[in-house]
């Protein structure tokens, strides 16, 4: 039970200001706060199995640098999505915010966790201890420290508009997989730079394909609403002459 409660105790000092509780602290500003802290739960568990089988011996298997870029990508498709604003959507705003809320959070923590100090600090612990406390320790921890993240977002949340948060979260997601894509980038040969660019390019490109489609398909359903108005005022004009 010592190295469970040592696990908690390093995991919650180490996770404090770091950039998963700025990410905790605005999707609970905007959602549900337990939803929120199941995935976080959700995303620890998985990704505190990793740092754990890595302090047995398998960290090799995981090239860093890949793992800064591909995390870096990812975060970068994360804020085109924020940014996109897709819970707005009235008729789907229930559906969106119990499920995309959930796996948004699980994703990010567990691509954010990757190579970060929490997890490298469990890598570390579990690398003299056994692993089992080690993943329980470490996951209470994260947990609890991201609570506090949850409980400042949900008095914040309800005096910030909307679009602040949303526009905010954006900012956040981008300046994190911009580090991240860099600091995996110059630690790769020129390819690296290369495959990051075109992801990039790609992702900015599909993000302006779906916002033009979405556009196009909001003037459609406009357009068929306004239609039978068209038709009654005509009709109603003909019986009138």
């Amino acid at each position: 039970m010592d190295i469970f409660w040592l696990s908690l105790t390093v995991i919650f000092i180490a996770e404090l200001g770091d950039k998963t509780q700025l990410v905790a602290l605005c999707l609970a500003s905007r959602y549900n706060a337990w939803l929120v802290l199941a995935g976080i739960t959700t995303a620890t568990l998985a990704v505190h199995v990793v740092s754990v089988l890595l302090g047995g011996g398998v960290g090799r298997m995981l090239p860093p640098a890949w793992i800064h870029l591909a995390a870096g990508l990812a975060f970068v498709g994360f804020g085109l999505w924020t940014l996109r604003g897709d819970t707005l959507d009235d008729e789907n705003c229930g559906a969106t915010r119990v499920r995309s809320p959930f796996w948004l959070v699980v994703t990010t923590f567990f691509l954010a966790e990757l190579g970060d100090k929490t997890m490298l600090s469990t890598v570390t612990l579990a690398a003299g201890h056994s692993m089992l406390p080690v993943w329980l320790g470490s996951t209470a921890g994260m947990v609890l420290s991201d609570g506090l993240a949850i409980v400042a977002g949900q008095v914040l949340g309800k005096r910030l508009p909307e679009r602040v948060l949303q526009l905010g979260a954006a900012v956040i997601f981008f300046g994190f997989g911009l580090y991240r894509v860099t600091t995996g980038a110059m630690a790769l040969p020129t390819y690296g730079w290369v495959i990051a660019a075109a992801v990039l390019l790609l992702l900015l490109l599909g993000y302006r394909l779906l916002i033009l489609r979405e556009r196009r398909a909001a003037t459609r359903r406009l357009l068929a609403q306004l239609s039978p108005l068209t038709t009654k005022e005509e009709a109603v004009e003909t019986s009138t002459v």
